[in-house]
């Protein structure tokens, strides 16, 4: 059954320009897409988003963009992405982005790789980190800048959007038709944008992915999720990643209203500005809205803490009865009802008010917060995907299974290998290919067409799937026992003290973890519970007074799983892992090979060698 949203097509579309334009024609809502200029928002409506495509289209191919190009972008969320990306795809041209945080190395190899023969920056401070990559390739025909006080004067190949779309507005009046005949040539198998996984391992390999690919995932999601025309989204994950590209695909087809958030540290204010309905997100920011939720409600002291820690009890027991299917008593839901009244009603007004449910994917949300987030009225729903494979599976509002990963999409086939676990999937949605490695596209493409995942998982009677780790993550001890780091650091997250935490173990006798504090928190809590502590993170960090508060609260949460798995000893760093230092990779995942060699001697120290 087809989506109502989607009902208003004359035919559905097999290309994404195709149907996102149709979208904005049918629906021309006047804050199709919404960005916040200083202090206020500002609306671009459907026909307005439309114009603006069509002129960036024409101007570059009065530029000599032809179909096959490949065109990247370096920016972070702001409708220019959106509009640029629709008008690449519109010429049969191919969008490469590229991750703001991506190290300079890693730019100018996306952009000789690709082939790149043109480079979209957003302004001053994205330029600054990229132009040494830049001026080192030659291939560039074409820099052209968001933000026209951006443009350097001094590199000739340097243009801003605006002159791309004047020189389409003269276009268009030249030939009228000239952009309805370059979208009537576009074809759904025509390759639409290579993304660059950013790798633990290795160097970046350039995900092939067609229009097919993502308009059998917008027909997919649409199908499976009630999304509305009325909703409002807020756009906070960067849409240079397959999640948030592929969500904003989706979002247009069905007329969802779209606001723009460039930095996560304005997400707050945007929240109770937005008051979005329906929105992605990342476990890290569940993790850190709970953790301040729970700072506060510790604060407050007397009653207001005894009534806050009362409600969270309340809400783990009610929404573990109901993700477990057992009955409810009578007085637990009174319980909860007063809890939602008088607690939770804060919580859900922090997220706007009207958010009907989150979607999460990127990594495994422990069952403690999901329950939370449940209990106090806002869904998140868990799903599961990767660049190789766009969005290949998510819980729905009327069947959710925490800690799943939920059910697969609409011709979506997915199935745990007997071998070894490995979730593997075919369909329209597996990607073409990587650029330039067969071998490597052999090893991961199997001979009957399933893409091997490299995740361990099961799937339970009721056909929901389970992520237990990366197969190149486990790791054994010394013991011979088998661990999944990946499931026991989302447990230690629980902790408002841990702001990042490594599970370590590999070769040696026991697990540990290597954690970095919320120092903020962790210096308040010791003085609540009167441990000294002072001086440098770094002197604090080896003060066994700081230490053994942290490790205790690893034990505790750590002790429900087999011995072998808990996590017995800390070692604490000053400072967060980081991208510039090589230990995360632009989606912010850990480089467990680098965090390996980096510290070893620490990890000898917990673990013992």
């Amino acid at each position: 059954m087809i989506n109502k949203n989607l009902i208003g097509f004359e035919h559905l579309p097999q290309t994404i320009p195709h149907f996102c334009l149709e979208s904005f024609r049918l629906n021309n809502k006047s804050d199709a897409l919404s960005f916040k200029v200083q202090d206020a928002w500002q609306n671009l409506s459907g026909a307005e988003v439309i114009e603006k495509i069509k002129r960036i289209a024409l101007g570059l191919a009065s530029l000599g963009v032809k179909a096959g190009d490949r065109i990247a972008i370096i920016s972070e969320n702001r409708p220019e992405w959106s509009l640029t990306d629709l008008a690449i795809l519109s010429l049969r041209a191919v969008n490469v982005p590229i991750y703001t945080t991506q190290a300079v190395e890693q730019i100018r190899y996306i952009l000789e790789d690709s082939g790149s023969k043109m480079l979209f920056i957003s302004g001053k401070k994205l330029w600054k980190h990229a132009e040494t990559a830049v001026q080192s390739v030659e291939r560039l025909e074409k820099l052209v800048f968001f933000d026209a006080d951006a443009k350097p004067d001094h590199d000739n190949r340097a243009i801003t959007l605006a002159d791309i779309e004047r020189r389409g507005e003269e276009s268009d009046k030249i030939d009228a038709d000239h952009f309805e005949r370059m979208l009537g040539k576009i074809e759904a198998d025509d390759l639409a944008t290579i993304i660059y996984t950013s790798g633990t391992t290795g160097e970046p390999k350039g995900v092939m992915l067609t229009h097919e690919n993502f308009t059998s995932n917008v027909l997919a999601v649409s199908k499976a999720l009630p999304i509305l025309r009325t909703d409002r989204s807020l756009a906070v994950l960067p849409l240079s990643h397959i999640f948030e590209r592929t969500v904003f695909y989706v979002l247009c087809a069905n007329g969802v209203s779209i606001h723009y958030c460039a930095a996560f540290d304005q997400i707050g204010a945007f929240l109770a500005e937005v008051r979005p309905t329906i929105m992605t997100a990342v476990p890290r920011l569940f993790e850190q809205v709970y953790h301040k939720i729970v700072k506060k409600g510790k604060a407050a002291g007397g009653w207001k803490t005894s009534l806050f820690e009362w409600a969270l009890e309340v809400g783990q027991d009610y929404w573990a009865a109901q993700d477990e299917h057992q009955s409810i008593s009578p007085i637990l839901r009174v319980k909860h009802a007063i809890a939602s009244r008088l607690v939770f009603s804060k919580w859900r007004e922090g997220v706007g008010g009207e958010l009907r449910f989150f979607v999460s994917g990127g990594a495994p949300l422990s069952k403690k917060l999901s329950y939370a987030f449940w209990a106090a009225g806002i869904p998140i729903l868990q799903g599961y995907g990767m660049t190789e494979a766009c969005v290949t599976c998510v819980n729905r509002p009327d069947d959710n299974k925490v800690g799943s990963i939920g059910t697969p999409f609409e011709g979506v086939e997915m199935k745990i290998a007997e071998k070894d676990g490995e979730i593997l999937i075919r369909g329209r949605n597996v990607m073409k290919g990587y650029l330039n490695k067969p071998e490597e596209t052999a090893k991961v493409i199997d001979e009957e067409g399933f893409y091997h995942t490299g995740d361990v998982g099961y799937v339970d009677e009721d056909g929901h799937f389970y992520v237990t780790d990366r197969i190149k993550d486990l790791f054994k001890l010394s013991n011979g026992k088998y661990v999944a780091p990946l499931q026991v650091e989302s447990l230690l997250k629980q902790s408002a003290l841990v702001a990042q935490a490594v599970v370590v173990g590999s070769g040696r006798k026991q697990v540990g973890a290597l954690i970095v504090p919320d120092w903020e928190t962790l210096k308040q809590t010791l003085a609540d519970e009167g441990i000294a502590a002072t001086g440098s993170r770094e002197e604090l960090c080896e003060n066994p007074h700081v230490i053994k508060r942290v490790q205790r609260d690893a034990v505790e949460l750590t002790r429900e799983l087999n011995d072998y798995e808990r996590v017995k000893r800390v070692y604490l760093l000053p400072r967060e892992f980081s991208i510039d230092k090589g230990e995360m990779t632009p989606t912010l995942k850990i480089k467990r090979g680098v965090i390996d060699e980096k510290y070893g001697e620490a990890i000898d120290e917990i673990s013992g060698s």
